[in-house]
């Protein structure tokens, strides 16, 4: 793709399937409204895929990998070498997604775009190599500019072979110690907001933990202060993997494919994709409320209403694998119930 391919156009909403899917919901034997999201979810996706009975038989998830510098810090109740060893484990099909993937019948894509630990070669797993951390961005930018390039293709590339496998919906995954401390710097600079709200525990630091994430996070966004868009916030404070969604998100918005939005650092990269590419947030679903503290700010953010609470705040798209049964649901009721007029029901006051 060339430079500048994350600014290209997005795929048109199919705005008279959403018209006709909304006057199906109204005929559906049932009170307006009572399905609530439900309904709502099943009349976003007729308009995303430009069909009146919308399906989710053919779901692609990815989940993409990488370590960070600013781990040096001691931002993570984890070490560092959790990532590469994760990255083993979801090949190997003992992680949360791999197994929730397989209950979906899903695909399972995994990306590595540089750990500190390598796990080798993997079956299943992808490598992109870009380093094997970010930079620490407390002390410096976290990607150089060929970096940022080569994350943001990786998630594009993604999605194009989930567009070559016809697929209907798009997940993408995080795995990354200290990638909360990214992501919540990433979103306060993106929004405005201070450390103090928007920093949560992540992996489940103890209270000192909290306390040196707040100033990390302090110390990173004065650093970076002068940051002149987007793309130069992303460069400085984003992640490997952090960066692939974005690209990911985009590059699914600019081929008509649905994409399903995880927990926090995952909303975090749909909202920069969106300040990159605003058209890309009419493609976004989201899943549910992560537990992690910030994510409510940057939900609120992106206007999202989330399908589930379940204080999930594991990531690697566990939460949207979760609501992905939901989804399908909200289908099943929009294409199989009978009308008021099918079932000879009258439609409320004569």
């Amino acid at each position: 793709m060339e430079v500048n391919w994350i600014e290209r156009p997005c795929r048109v909403v199919d705005r008279a399937c959403e018209a006709r899917a909304l006057a199906r919901q109204a005929m559906l034997t049932k009170p307006p409204g009572s399905l609530g999201a439900l309904e709502s979810a099943a009349v976003h996706l007729a308009s995303l895929q430009g069909k009146d009975a919308p399906s989710l038989k053919n779901v692609w998830i990815t989940v993409f990998a990488g370590d960070h510098g600013v781990a040096a810090e001691g931002v993570s109740a984890f070490p560092q070498a959790v990532t590469g060893e994760m990255v083993r484990n979801f090949a190997r099909g003992g992680a949360a997604i791999s197994v929730l993937a397989r209950e979906l019948g899903a695909s399972l894509e995994v990306v590595n775009l540089g750990t500190v630990n390598d796990p080798g070669t993997c079956p299943g797993v992808r490598t992109v190599y870009l380093a094997p951390q970010t930079g620490n961005l407390a002390r410096e930018a976290a990607m150089t500019d060929a970096q940022l390039a080569a994350a943001l293709q990786a998630g594009a590339d993604s999605v194009e072979a989930a567009h070559t496998a016809d697929v209907q919906l798009f997940i993408a995954g995080d795995m990354g110690i200290a990638n909360t401390t990214s992501a919540t710097a990433l979103a306060c600079a993106l929004l405005g907001e201070s450390p103090q709200d928007m920093v949560g525990r992540g992996t489940g630091v103890d209270d000192a933990g909290l306390a040196r994430k707040v100033a990390v996070v302090a110390s990173a966004l004065s650093l970076h202060a002068d940051a002149s868009d987007a793309r130069e916030v992303l460069r400085r404070l984003g992640g490997f993997e952090i960066a692939a969604m974005v690209g990911a998100y985009i590059a699914a918005a600019q081929r008509g494919i649905p994409v399903l939005i995880d927990g926090f650092i995952s909303s975090v990269a749909a909202l920069a994709a969106v300040r990159l590419n605003p058209d890309s947030r009419c493609w976004m679903l989201f899943s549910h409320r992560s537990h992690e503290r910030g994510h409510a700010l940057v939900l609120a953010a992106l206007a999202a209403k989330p399908l589930l609470d379940l204080q999930m705040r594991l990531g690697e798209a566990s939460g949207a694998a979760s609501a992905v049964p939901l989804l399908r649901l909200a289908c099943a009721l929009h294409n199989g119930m009978a009308t008021f007029a099918e079932a000879g029901v009258s439609d409320g006051p004569a």
